[in-house]
């Protein structure tokens, strides 16, 4: 699994990161992003339905999540 730390990044980062990966996932590899703002989780879940991807987000501890991306 590929891991994007996005810890202390803000928006529009986060995406232009897990963009970046695209490739990546089409392979079927999964991809973690893990971030502490909380707009990247609005961000990343709009980025991936519009891509046709999966994602799932956990709060792993108070206000940091880690969102796992998959076709």
């Amino acid at each position: 699994m590929i891991e994007i730390d996005c810890l202390g990044e803000i928006c529009p980062v986060p995406v232009m990161m897990l963009k970046k990966h695209r490739d990546a996932i089409q392979s079927g590899e999964k991809v973690m992003l893990v971030t502490d703002h909380s707009c990247a989780k609005t961000a990343i879940a709009d980025y991936c339905r519009s891509s046709h991807m999966k994602c799932s987000i956990d709060e792993v501890i108070n206000g940091v999540w880690e969102i796992i991306i998959e076709v």
